[in-house]
């Protein structure tokens, strides 16, 4: 014990500069968005008289309530389809033996390897094609599923006993009951895990949506701020105060969903 105490505190001593170098920005945000557009320029950390003017310009001057209500629906939708088609796809893949199997999950995990840039202009061309520009759907089709989160899912429910899947199957149990009554629930874990990965990249999503809308009125929270710079002018009082705003939501998820995403994460390497 002795031994161990001083690697114990030198380990929470870097833990704990870690934790400022990550939160000092947020805080700096915070603090930015109650200043004054003159304020903001000075050399000061903290708002020598803190107002809260920023935030009643932003939700009634601007579109932005518009801008966070297009970027919840995205990420909710976009979220819940990632959860049920990925661990669909991930416990076909892991408790059924058909031909190709091997073959469609070395393909799915292929598309891991390209990069997003790469795909831009596929999914510009189908979303034209199919009349899908500057609309929702356009902006939440690429995101409905994901590789990584079928890989996550199948590693997930093959730790999941076969013995339980047949007894549910003697009990006369069909086979979509057994997944989602007996093999889901098992998963808890990997679905916290891959409901707040989901919701967080579709929620910070920039380049896709700035491509795909035109509308004002459907840009995503990312996007509208990013139209409050200009070129010869940046409210950064504004882009703080939206930005203040848009990290209510994942705090929310991450409060939520917190303990599951931490052992499922830890996990992860067991499962498979």
């Amino acid at each position: 014990m002795k031994g161990g105490r001083p690697g114990r505190i030198l380990a929470f001593t870097l833990l704990l500069l870690g934790g400022v170098v990550m939160v000092t920005p947020l805080l700096f945000m915070l603090a930015t968005s109650l200043k004054t557009g003159d304020e903001v320029y000075a050399l000061t950390f903290l708002p020598r008289a803190p107002t809260l003017e920023n935030y009643v310009d932003i939700l009634t001057r601007s579109p932005f309530g518009r801008w966070f209500a297009v970027s919840f629906t995205v990420s909710t939708v976009s979220t819940l389809s990632v959860l049920f088609f990925d661990s669909l796809v991930g416990y076909t893949l892991a408790k059924f033996r058909f031909r190709g199997r091997g073959v469609v999950f070395v393909l799915i995990l292929s598309t891991l390897m390209i990069p997003t840039e790469m795909l831009v202009i596929p999914w510009y061309v189908m979303a034209k094609s199919m009349g899908w520009l500057d609309t929702l759907w356009g902006i939440m089709f690429p995101g409905l599923m994901s590789g990584f989160g079928v890989f996550l899912m199948r590693q997930f429910f093959l730790g999941v006993p076969d013995a339980l899947l047949d007894a549910a199957r003697i009990d006369g149990l069909g086979e979509f009951r057994i997944f989602w009554e007996v093999a889901l629930p098992l998963v808890a874990p990997a679905l916290s895990a891959l409901a707040i990965f989901a919701f967080l990249g579709n929620w910070t999503a920039f380049l896709w949506p700035l491509i795909v809308t035109t509308s004002p009125g459907l840009y995503t929270v990312p996007v509208g701020l990013a139209s409050l710079s200009g070129e010869f002018q940046t409210d950064w009082e504004m882009i703080m105060t939206g930005a203040s705003i848009a990290t209510i939501p994942t705090l929310l998820v991450f409060i939520v969903l917190q303990r599951n995403i931490i052992r499922g994460i830890m996990l992860t390497g067991l499962k498979g």
